[in-house]
């Protein structure tokens, strides 16, 4: 019986970081809007996970 293959990620930092700025686009754009909050949180935690990596 073989060893199960180590998974790989999906997203790397580079994408982590684009994401981020796609979502700080997103926020300064709809200030406004109520669910800012939610992408505003999304943020900071897309920016959590460059700083792990």
């Amino acid at each position: 019986m073989s060893e199960p293959t180590r998974s790989r990620a999906v997203l790397s930092n580079e994408d982590f970081k684009l994401l981020q700025e796609a979502v700080r686009f997103y926020i300064q754009s709809h200030e406004d809007d109520p669910i800012s909050s939610k992408y505003s949180n999304l943020y900071h935690r897309l920016g959590s996970a460059t700083r792990r990596g």
